[in-house]
This record gives C-alpha cells, structure tokens and sequence, in this order.
C-alpha cells in the first residue's frame, strides 16, 4: 500500500468530512477518497457506522465494510453532545467539502445543517442527500434507498411484462445517488477554483433523483403523448423493433444479446437467415420472431460457438458473468479493474480498483476499511492542533 501522506490523484488535496453512514453518503466520499482527496468518515462512538456489521463476514470480521470504507480516515465523535458539535465545527472549518446523509432536522439539532456550517466555513461545498430532499414536506422523514428507486421510475419498468416490479439485487438507489452526488461535487469545485467571488455551495440531493434522471425518455414520452411505459421483460419499452434478451446455450450458460441501431439488428438478422422487415410490416410481431429464432438457435449450440459465430457477424452479445467469472476474465484482468490490498486482520484482499482510470493522475487503493476511531489522535492532535491532553480528556469522557 501506499504511503497516505504522499500527494497522488486527481483530488490530492481536497478536505472531506462525512457525517453519513451506510451507502449513499459514503460512497459519494469514497469515489473521492479513490482518487486522492482525504476524507474523514465521522461516526458515533462505541458501534461506529452500522456498515461495520452489515452484510457476510468472514471469522467474524465484516468485509463489506472493507470495501465501502476504504481510504478513509475514522474518527469517533458523539454528534449528540455539545462537545462533540463543536470539534465537528472545527473539522467543517478545515475541510473543503461536507457530506451529510441525515435527515433535516437531526442536523438542525446537531447543529450541523448548511445555515450553521456555511456561516463556520463561507467557502465550504456541502452534499446533503436525504429520502425526498430537504424542501419537500416530507424533509424529515425517513427514506431508504429502495424508497428512491421505487419512486424514481425505474423499478415500474424492470421486471416481466405479466410480473410484479423489480428491484435490483444491489443497493441501487444509493449507489447512483453516491455518483451523482461526487459528480456534483467536482462540479461545485470546479466554479469554486473559476469564481473568485465564490460562496460556497449546497447540494440538496433526494435519493429517488439521481435514477429519475437516468430515465430520461419517460417523461417526455408521457408528457407528449401521454403514454406510461409498462414492463416487457429484457425488452425495451421505446424500442419495439430492437432485440434486447437473455438466452441460455447448450450447456447451460446464460448469453445477452443486444442492439440498438438498425445496423445491429440487421447483423442479428442475417445470423438467423431473416429478411428485414417491410414498411407495412409489424414490428413488434418481427421483434417476437427474432426473440423466438434466436432462443432456438442459441439452446442448440455451446456458449462458445454462440459467441464467436456472433462475434464474426458483429451481433452484439456477452456471457452473463457472476462475480466468480469476473474474477478470472481476461478483459477485467487487462484493464486492471480487481486489486489486491493488505488487510490488517484478513491479509491481502481483492476488490474493484479505484474507478475510473485516470492516466497521469491515477487513484489508488491506500488502506482497506479501518478500525473505528483509529484516526482519532491524527486528525484531531496532528491535523486540527488541539491540545494532546484535551483530546485524552474527550476519549475518557466519551465523547470521542
């Protein structure tokens, strides 16, 4: 691993505090702690972030937690306590950027919502991501990430055309709202270094937003002419002469096959000996014909000769990879998206490289998820000079 302390990535330099746990929040914070930017994950004393015990572990240590705390440093404060509010202030008035995953009016009361911390810090850029945002009537209610995808549009358009509405099996919802908020924030970095009379910013961000706004078409197919999308399996819904559909071959391997141009439609056209379709043709019944000819054709051969016989005729297709075969494919191997990073109690562990690859400025994997509180001494001592003996106080007095 890399020494910290060596300047490296694009963001080498920037200030992040967190006040967020779980998903959202911190993934925004890790997509910059990836690529250089030192970033302080704040947690409660005692339990830290529910993350730590989230998910599958091995010998009794949590290994999402490794993963989604990587790069960071750990600090332990009680957000509860006045004591605890003010050591946030004075990180809030080192750091360049806040991010902030709680609700309205626990960071009024905690004291650090964006009127408290923009007075403390005129220059500071803040990310608030919450379930519905803070000026809807619904400010301090409670929202998850499935909340956001089933309000965002998306989970009305995933899943079987006779089904019931899907959710991906991840955190979907959370993780494009971490996206889209670290995008926000280069952003917001970007004004702060071209204006001179900058000051400050604050990202007000709703968890079903980031995938509402990935969905694009839907509004103005409705507003236009008012048609609402329903779902159609692997199909999709504004394209009824596209092939969009999953296969199983021969021996048992699941393949996508995929177009989007009439060009691409064509090559899967001339794989199956079918004539494209006429001007008075019907092109939803030509799409069915297709779906149907290609899951013979692909029942009757190996996953091996489907995709090369594809392959020479340019019809766009791909083995559906779980994560046992991404650990060993040759086009993850080459782009160097899996990397090995010492833990201190697992040893070496893989996980996804720091995303995307920048060439002259490249992010890195520094450190893995660490213990809670661990960075208290140098952030708190070192980084913000306050006294030795005070900080040895507030650890007795638990407030960090």
């Amino acid at each position: 691993m890399t020494n910290q302390n060596v300047g490296w990535g694009l963001l080498d330099g920037l200030k992040v505090v967190e006040f967020a746990q779980v998903v959202a929040g911190p993934l925004a914070g890790g997509l910059l702690a990836d690529h250089g930017a030192t970033v302080i994950h704040v947690e409660p004393p005692g339990k830290g972030d529910p993350a730590r015990t989230m998910g599958p572990a091995k010998d009794g240590v949590h290994l999402w937690w490794k993963v989604s705390g990587r790069n960071k440093r750990s600090v332990s404060i009680d957000l509860r306590r006045p004591e605890g509010q003010e050591l946030a202030h004075q990180l809030v008035a080192w750091a360049d950027v806040v991010v902030t995953g709680l609700r309205a009016n626990t960071l009024s009361r905690w004291r650090i919502d964006w009127e408290t911390l923009h007075a403390i810090n005129p220059s500071l850029i803040m990310l608030q991501i919450s379930g519905y945002g803070a000026t809807s009537s619904l400010a301090d209610a409670p929202g998850l990430g499935k909340v956001g995808e089933a309000r965002s549009g998306v989970v009305h358009l995933t899943g079987d055309e006779d089904g019931r509405p899907l959710h991906t099996g991840f955190s979907h919802g959370d993780s494009v709202a971490g996206l889209m908020g670290s995008f926000a924030i280069t952003a917001a970095l970007y004004r702060r270094a071209h204006d001179a009379e900058f000051k400050g910013e604050w990202i007000d961000l709703a968890l079903f937003e980031p995938l509402f706004r990935l969905i694009e078409w839907q509004v103005i197919v409705n507003d236009q002419l008012g048609l609402i999308p329903s779902r159609r399996g692997n199909r999709l819904a504004v394209a009824p002469a596209a092939v969009v559909n999953s296969f199983q071959s021969s021996d048992g391997v699941w393949i996508t096959v995929t177009s989007a141009t009439p060009r691409s439609v064509s090559n899967v056209e001339k794989l199956l000996d079918l004539q494209a379709p006429g001007p008075d043709d019907d092109l939803e019944e030509h799409a069915s014909e297709i779906d149907e000819r290609l899951r013979i054709w692909i029942s009757k051969r190996p996953a091996e000769e489907c995709l090369a016989t594809m392959a020479d005729l340019e019809v766009i297709a791909s083995p559906i990879l779980n994560v046992a075969d991404i650990m060993v494919d040759q086009t993850y191997a080459e782009r160097e998206d899996i990397v090995t990073v010492d833990d201190r109690e697992l040893g070496p562990v893989r996980m996804q490289a720091a995303l995307p690859h920048a060439t002259n400025y490249p992010g890195q994997i520094w450190r893995t998820g660490t213990a809670l509180g661990s960075d208290n001494r140098t952030v708190l001592v070192d980084w913000l000079g306050l006294d030795a003996d005070a900080v040895e106080a507030l650890a007795k007095d638990q407030i960090i």
